[in-house]
């Protein structure tokens, strides 16, 4: 199985400024914020590796933070999409 990276700049305001995923086959090997809240951004990567990327999008898109219309967990939900 192939490993993939995809580094995504978060659209929208948002914490974060820059997010890479590493993905084999349909599981999430590594994630690394840069940018926003350290603690809740090791929590969420934390939590994402090993978990198939489907499963992560329908978890985490639509999550929004005060109003902005997304989140830095939607926001990894778009990144994620990027590798299906």
């Amino acid at each position: 199985m192939e490993q993939q990276r995809v580094v995504y700049a978060p659209q929208g305001d948002v914490c974060s400024k820059m997010m890479l995923i590493d993905v084999q086959g349909d599981v999430i090997t590594n994630v690394q914020i840069i940018g926003g809240c350290h603690g809740n951004a090791q929590g969420i990567s934390a939590l994402l590796v090993g978990m198939n990327v489907n499963e992560a999008i329908n978890r985490m898109e639509g999550i929004d933070c005060h109003g902005r219309g997304t989140s830095c967990p939607d926001q990894l939900a778009q990144a994620l999409k990027k590798c299906i």
